[in-house]
Formats: C-alpha cells, sequence, structure tokens
C-alpha cells in the first residue's frame, strides 16, 4: 500500500520558517519524482516546489530564493524548507509522487496534506 505522509506543517508569523516532510512507503522513491503543491483558499493548486531521482530541481516563481526542496534516498523522505514565510503561503501543502518512467501498473500518488498558516 501505497502512503505519502506529510508533516511539519503550523500556524507561523510573517519571516518565520517551517521544514515540511512527507515520509513514502510503498513506493521505489528512486524512481519518482517529487514535489510539493500547495492550494490557498479559493485559489487552484500550484506546483510549489519538485525534485527529480537525480537531484534536479524546479521552484515557483513566488517562492524562489526563499524555498529549498530535498530528498533523502535512504529515508525515503522529501523536505521542504520555507524561510522568510509570507501570508501568501499560507494554504494546504500536498506531497506528490510522479513516476518517472510510466510502465503498466505504475501510478502517481498524493498525500492528504498539511496546513500552513502565516499570519501576524
Amino acid at each position: 500500500q501505497v502512503q505519502l505522509v506529510e508533516s511539519g506543517g503550523g500556524l507561523v508569523q510573517p519571516g518565520e520558517s517551517l521544514r515540511l516532510s512527507c515520509v513514502a512507503s510503498g513506493i521505489i522513491f528512486s524512481s519518482y519524482t517529487m514535489a510539493w503543491y500547495r492550494q490557498a483558499p479559493g485559489k487552484q493548486r500550484e506546483l510549489v516546489a519538485q525534485i527529480t531521482s537525480q537531484g534536479q530541481r524546479t521552484y515557483g516563481d513566488s517562492v524562489k530564493d526563499r524555498f529549498i526542496i530535498s530528498r533523502d534516498h535512504t529515508l525515503m523522505t522529501t523536505f521542504l524548507q520555507m524561510n522568510n514565510l509570507r501570508p501568501e503561503d499560507t494554504g494546504v501543502y500536498s506531497c506528490h509522487a510522479k513516476v518517472e518512467i510510466v510502465r503498466p501498473g505504475t501510478s502517481d500518488y498524493w498525500g492528504q496534506g498539511t496546513q500552513v498558516t502565516v499570519t501576524s
């Protein structure tokens, strides 16, 4: 059974930091590009950051130079270090696993999400 379990969300003030974690199980972790998406109230879900199995990183324009995505293959965990948080970073942050080579029986997966609220 595949699971992506996020943690690390919370309520913080502008300028503070949080680190999100996404622990994967039931997949061959090295076969997946891992990503964080977020959805703010009343808005569409957007890509925050992604990292390929080889470590290639992509960031959304609004988080460049503030957020850092990383992954630990031994722990099967993907991290999102969020610095200098702003109120507009508020939303539900979800972990996503996208298989890099599609074969019969493979699929992409989503976690349940963790709430991040930035407010003074």
